[in-house]
């Protein structure tokens, strides 16, 4: 991966962490303020679904910058970057589990069913994109393990040359 792609995802994951920092502190204290009529445990559950929906984001944002870093230092096929992955993945399903409470919860009130079922076929695609993960997670594994074969072919050959 070249230097400006890597740079250029810095700056989108960048300009998406303080967007979301935004929205947490700015967003979300509106998005209150628009349920006053709405009952307090609903009020309560769309404010904890919104920040923790955002954090998240956050978390996958950190997660893929830590793995650029990895791949600009040529690090990327060390098992340290599962670690990574893993979160991600797990960042993913808990975004799509949030989709599917909301869903859940907006289904028995005055909510139009497409939107429920567009919410809830929101949580299909972020549990089919962690899943998408999984695999690249494989091939991750697979990639680490050709590296380190081919290091140790390396060095044999270094050991026969005379």
């Amino acid at each position: 991966m070249g230097t400006a792609t890597i740079a250029a995802l810095r700056v989108v994951i960048a300009l998406a962490l303080i967007g979301s920092l935004i929205v947490q502190t700015v967003g979300v204290p509106l998005v209150w303020s628009d349920l006053e009529g709405a009952e307090l445990w609903g009020r309560i559950a769309l404010v904890i679904i919104a920040v923790l929906g955002v954090a998240t984001l956050q978390v996958f944002g950190v997660c893929v910058w830590m793995l650029l870093t990895k791949v600009r230092r040529g690090s990327i096929f060390r098992p340290s970057s599962f670690r990574y992955v893993d979160v991600i993945i797990g960042a993913i399903l808990a975004a799509a589990v949030l989709a599917w409470i909301l869903a859940a919860l907006l289904a028995p009130g005055d909510a139009a069913p497409g939107i429920i079922a567009l919410i809830g076929g929101i949580g299909v695609v972020l549990a089919g994109m962690a899943l998408l993960v999984v695999v690249m997670k494989a091939l991750l594994r697979q990639a680490i393990a050709r590296d380190a074969e081919a290091m140790a072919l390396r060095s044999e050959l270094d050991d026969e040359v005379i």
